[in-house]
């Protein structure tokens, strides 16, 4: 991953993020939009994420060390959490905004002004979330992605607020409430979302492997009769593994090492993802030749 090219794409969101808060409070504390404010407020929950994503973002891409022998790259992992509670926050003060529009009885002052505000400040976000999903994938940022779905409900926010200013210039105020509602709860999913994906990468779930492409390199490379018990776990952009590869029991432990060494070099380089692997060698057991190796150990298949 290229953390240099992440904090950059974080340091222009938190300013634009920023701006656009800005904006919508000014704004709509003169138009007397309580729905304006509270998006604006939600922005800001944006700026506040990009700020986390700063900080884990920099600490994800420190060295190993004594403590940290595999590397920070959880530490990205734990901002992505962060990301995913904070818009469970944010769907909680959406439903509580929404839930209190049904009795405040209040009606903002709709001006030109207030309308063009947040159409601009929609523009911004959905060029916001475009740019950070675009280099999240070209990065397999997690956050980057998570921080996308953020700015994303920010956009569906602002349009339940351009809504209920629809509907009240109709003169259905109440469809505000019952649009903010609905957008309360599409935020939680998201979050939900984020929050399950981060902790199934803490759990050292199964990572997304291309398990075709394993087969072929140990198809192809040159001393090794099959492999078992592979297994792997990490996010997409860094992903450890490690697996039993069976080889002729007659060579030296020198050929073995080669051997090892050979398929942890093809599988870093040619599997998407793959930073580190662990390989154990087994010798094979039986007279049969390495045609038939596999067939006769029946165990010495991927468990997937």
């Amino acid at each position: 991953m290229n953390y240099p090219r992440v904090r950059r794409t974080l340091i222009l969101t938190f300013f634009l993020n920023l701006c656009v808060s800005l904006a919508k409070g000014i704004v709509g504390a003169l138009a007397g939009s309580v729905s304006m404010v509270a998006d604006a407020v939600h922005s800001l929950f944006d700026s506040v994420s990009n700020i986390v994503g700063l900080i884990s973002i920099y600490v994800a891409d420190a060295p190993p060390d004594p403590r940290h022998q595999y590397g920070h790259g959880k530490f990205e992992t734990i901002g992505t959490m962060v990301v995913g509670t904070l818009l469970l926050i944010t769907a909680v003060v959406v439903g509580y905004e929404g839930f209190g529009r049904f009795f405040s009885g209040a009606v903002p002052d709709i001006q030109p002004l207030t309308v063009a505000v947040m159409v601009v400040t929609i523009g911004v976000n959905i060029t916001i979330t475009l740019y950070e999903r675009r280099v999240g994938r070209e990065e397999n940022s997690s956050f980057l992605l998570a921080d996308s779905q953020h700015t994303a409900s920010d956009i569906l926010v602002s349009l339940s607020v351009l809504g209920g200013f629809a509907f009240v210039c109709l003169g259905y105020p109440v469809a505000d409430a019952i649009i903010a509602l609905g957008i309360a709860v599409l935020i939680a999913k998201m979050g939900m979302e984020i929050l399950y994906n981060a902790l199934e990468v803490l759990a050292d779930a199964s990572a997304p492997m291309d398990y075709d492409r394993i087969d072929v390199i140990m198809q192809t490379t040159a001393g090794v009769y099959s492999y078992h018990d592979f297994r792997c776990r990490g996010k997409p952009g860094e992903i450890f593994c490690d697996l039993h590869v069976v080889v002729d029991p007659e060579i030296t432990v020198r050929e073995a090492h080669l051997i090892g060494n050979r398929v942890r070099d093809r599988m870093k380089a040619e599997v998407e993802g793959v930073v580190d692997v662990m390989v154990h060698i087994d010798p094979f057991f039986g007279n049969a030749g390495p045609a038939e190796a596999e067939k006769d150990n029946g165990d010495d298949r991927i468990q997937r």
